[in-house]
């Protein structure tokens, strides 16, 4: 049995939201998923403004390393 373990929570700056200006705002961090197949494709998995998850490329963002209690922060926010 494979053993789950909790993924790191990734956030992204969007810096590009030409094709997708309803879905999301420029200059606004957005919570990351997962998705190792969205990743090989070039795209990104974001909650978007709707609140859903969607794909996007990955060229619209700049991923961030954040700390640890600031990613704990806005990880409780979005709840």
């Amino acid at each position: 049995m494979k053993r789950r373990t909790k993924a790191t929570p990734q956030f992204a700056i969007c810096i590009n939201n030409s094709e997708y200006p309803a879905s999301l705002e420029l200059h606004k961090l957005y919570r990351v998923l997962p998705d190792e197949d969205a990743e090989k494709d070039g795209d990104l998995r974001v909650i978007d403004e709707s609140g859903e998850d969607y794909l996007f490329p990955a060229d619209y963002f700049i991923t961030l390393e954040l700390p640890r209690e600031v990613r704990r922060v806005l990880v409780q926010a979005s709840l």
